[in-house]
């Protein structure tokens, strides 16, 4: 039986949708990604384009060609609006842009803060219909949500007991790729009385042992991704609560443990954190959306191994199956919202040549093509592509023909190390990453990564953001990017026309 206070969102949430329905339009577009997938570059600069940039004569057509309202002139204003949830943070675009710009010269550039908690932005677009039965004026509210992936896999949590959840989490941390990481957590665990009186300080080094456990396995080295609940590496205000405070243990089957035990207070807080905080989420907040776009660090996988690729396989498999996928009708959108559209992006596109972009989007294709014939199955349109939302790289070819390498050339950051040279952050480099296979599931098995020795593997060198340029009048230029147009012509295209 659900919750009275999900009878109370429900009520609510359908007196809004019929206020909405009545007036302009509304699209919720959900924007996730597990850690360091580009989450706040992408919606940052998805708002400068539709706000800033999106006037006639700023150059929209040229920055985004295949999105079809900008392309024809059709977008004549976009401006941010006060959000419609009063108690969720407000997603901080002027500074995010700030930090991109980095002042009048760009000297101070750097890449936005990542993603630490839920946030929210609503954006008013006006535009001229192209078609339909009133051609004209007409405009598009934007509700944009920008939330951790981390926290989304939590949600098939809510159909575990904590008992499975135990038994599901040791088996994981035995595994090849795990194993080595999971030692410390797992030699405490295994000698650990589920039985004994409950002891809080040893509740807490359960729990400390455990999240940094989930910290290894989400390091660049092994790029791991199924690694629930999310709140252990995202803990936002939780952080130090009870509700953050426990860890699985070993359990015997079909055993009830008595209150007072370590097991039945472990239980408890388990429990607490699903009805706490997985539930509130997905009830307030995940369950509105119409659109979704997951960003995937896709190349991190690949770089990390075969393993990475399968455990990335697994969380995409598991966030897919956490939406709620299907065509909208009428009546479904205004009593129980279907996301229809949904789009897997494998993000840090320029970090390679463009001939490898369709490849990257072949192999991200690849991984989710399981959960896809699922979602495909509901109605949902969903499309896979490979992009960087702010373009850090240009494209170069190093050395003499017939020899010459296709390389990228940006500038790192201060401290990067290429080759043994050390860069300011000032000085541009020019590097080759390598060839990405023709054949994704050459790729998912760890085969043909590398055109040339591992060493010449700069794939993951952090580039600054681009140089802002201007236009002859002083106004400023769109960042450079790969394939944006393209996603938001998939994500909205349809509701701009």
């Amino acid at each position: 039986m659900p919750f009275f206070s999900d009878l109370l969102f429900e009520a609510r949430a359908f007196a809004q949708t019929l206020s909405e329905s009545a007036g302009t339009p509304v699209v919720r577009l959900g924007v996730t990604g597990l850690s360091r997938a580009g989450k706040t570059i992408f919606i940052t600069a998805l708002i400068e384009h539709l706000t800033e940039l999106g006037a006639p004569g700023v150059g929209s057509k040229r920055a985004l060609p295949v999105f079809r309202v900008m392309a024809d002139g059709r977008l004549t204003k976009g401006r941010l609006e006060p959000q419609p949830d009063d108690t969720v943070p407000r997603f901080a675009y002027e500074a995010h842009r700030a930090a991109l710009r980095g002042g009048e010269d760009g000297a101070a550039r750097v890449w936005p803060a990542s993603t630490r908690q839920i946030a929210e932005v609503r954006i008013k677009l006006e535009f001229e219909r192209a078609t339909g039965l009133r051609p004209g004026p007409a405009s598009l509210i934007l509700d944009i949500v920008d939330y951790p992936g981390e926290w989304l896999l939590d949600l098939p949590l809510l159909t575990k007991t904590y008992a499975q959840w135990s038994s599901e989490t040791l088996d994981a941390g035995a595994r090849a790729a795990r194993a080595q990481l999971a030692t410390a957590w797992r030699a405490f665990t295994l000698a650990t009385d589920a039985a004994a009186p409950f002891e809080e300080a040893k509740a807490q080094q359960a729990a400390d042992l455990f999240t940094a456990y989930l910290r290894s396995c989400r390091a660049d080295t092994h790029a791991l991704s199924t690694l629930p609940p999310g709140r252990f590496l995202m803990p936002g205000d939780l952080e130090g609560s009870p509700a953050l405070t426990f860890a699985p243990l070993v359990l015997k089957p079909d055993v009830a443990y008595p209150e007072g035990t370590l097991a039945a207070m472990m239980e408890r807080r388990y429990e607490s954190y699903k009805t706490q905080v997985v539930r509130p989420f997905f009830r307030d907040h995940f369950s509105r959306l119409d659109r979704q776009i997951v960003l995937v660090d896709t190349l991190a996988a690949l770089n990390a191994g075969p393993g990475a690729l399968r455990d990335l396989e697994t969380a995409l498999a598991e966030i897919l199956q956490a939406f709620r996928a299907g065509r909208n009708s009428l009546l479904s959108s205004i009593f129980r919202p279907r996301i229809d559209k949904i789009l897997f992006a494998a993000t840090k596109a320029d970090h390679l040549n463009h001939t490898s972009h369709d490849r990257l989007e072949a192999i991200l294709r690849t991984i989710v093509a399981r959960a896809i014939a699922r979602a495909d199955d509901a109605g949902a349109e969903i499309d896979v592509i490979a992009l960087a939302a702010i373009r850090a790289t240009r494209e170069a070819r190093i050395g003499k023909e017939p020899h010459a390498l296709d390389c990228v050339a940006g500038i790192p950051a201060a401290g990067e190390v290429i080759d043994g040279q050390t860069f300011d952050g000032k000085t541009e480099a020019a590097i080759f990453p390598g060839d990405l296979p023709a054949d994704p599931k050459a790729a998912l098995r760890g085969e043909g990564l590398y055109a040339g020795p591992a060493e010449a593997d700069y794939r993951f060198v952090r580039f600054r953001p681009p140089l802002p340029e201007l236009n002859g009048d002083g106004t400023p230029q769109p960042l450079p990017h790969i394939r944006l147009d393209r996603a938001l012509q998939f994500l909205l295209g349809d509701r701009l026309t």
